[in-house]
């Protein structure tokens, strides 16, 4: 165990909590290791926060993890099993008198979400790619990582894992590999594109330590760009932007997907661009243009108005 995880572990009083669900929960060792596994995922993501223990966790700390985890594809299942898991955890805590507080309590079941995040509006998506600031060091990384999630709709997932090799600059294509191992090629824009490479040769190298395990989004210490850092920076600028929709990797992908169809892409060559096996996943997409439908309706139908 290193010195870090074993302060989260410390902090968090994790070895406390595992004596609990073994001896006093009575679970199963496979539950234990997955409640387990869960709490330290709730350690990771409020360090990634700047915050340091379980008693300066609020609800909103808990949605942003949870919306965090549907954002990285996790089944309502595991979801509410992280649920579960902070409940259990918060019980234990104030059973042991660590807490009086259970911010869990307040937390939603995924059965009560939204389909669909909000989309940004073609104004918004110019604000948020227009954040970074140029004169600081990551403001190209970031501006290229937003573009290209942007222009593509990859998931989050498949843009920290794409590599040097995977920018087809010359074509204006991206080498992107999905779910199941599946690679397919995705057209990009201009401004993508040339954002992209811009930081490929300007800011990379820089930054590259010979950790980077051939990825093309580095952190700031020359490893590869991790889902969490990506989440982390759309969810900065936007904020930078002013635009006060939740907004993370996975909203540039419902936006890229929504604007293609607002301006008439065809369904399947929508679905070979975000790599969807099978075509009613991306027929969820339809209802999001009701909208705009109804303004081309009355704008065009002669007995509309």
């Amino acid at each position: 165990m290193t010195a870090e995880s074993q302060s989260a572990s410390q902090a968090f009083w994790l070895e406390g909590f595992q004596d609990f669900l073994s001896f006093e929960a009575g679970l199963s060792d496979n539950s234990v290791v997955s409640y387990m596994r869960d709490i330290r995922r709730v350690a990771e993501f409020a360090d990634s926060q700047g915050i340091d223990g379980p008693l300066a966790i609020s609800v909103t700390v808990l949605r942003e993890l949870l919306f965090h985890l549907k954002d990285l594809g996790f089944a309502p299942s595991s979801i509410r099993r992280q649920i579960a898991a902070l409940r259990t955890y918060y019980r234990y805590l104030i059973t042991e008198g660590h807490a009086t507080q259970d911010p869990s309590r307040d937390l939603e079941l995924p059965k009560s979400w939204k389909t669909l995040p909000d989309v940004l509006t073609l104004d918004e998506v110019e604000g948020l790619l227009g954040a970074p600031n140029p004169d600081e060091p990551m403001a190209w990384r970031d501006r290229a990582l937003m573009e290209v999630a942007y222009g593509t709709g990859a998931r989050v997932s498949e843009l920290v894992g794409l590599e040097a090799a995977s920018f087809l600059f010359d074509e204006a294509l991206i080498r992107v590999v999905g779910k199941g191992n599946k690679e397919r090629i995705v057209p990009i824009g201009r401004r993508a594109i040339g954002t992209a490479a811009l930081y490929a040769r300007e800011v990379r190298p820089t930054i590259d330590r010979g950790r980077s395990l051939g990825r093309f989004f580095l952190n700031a210490r020359g490893g590869s760009l991790s889902r969490v850092g990506a989440w982390g920076i759309v969810k900065r600028h936007a904020a930078r932007a002013g635009i006060k929709k939740r907004v993370t990797p996975h909203t540039l992908r419902h936006t890229f997907a929504t604007h293609m169809l607002e301006r008439g892409a065809d369904l399947r060559a929508l679905q070979e661009m975000l790599g969807h096996a099978d075509l009613s996943t991306t027929q969820m997409y339809t209802h999001v243009d009701r909208e705009h439908l109804r303004q081309v309706h009355r704008k065009f139908h002669p007995r509309a108005r």
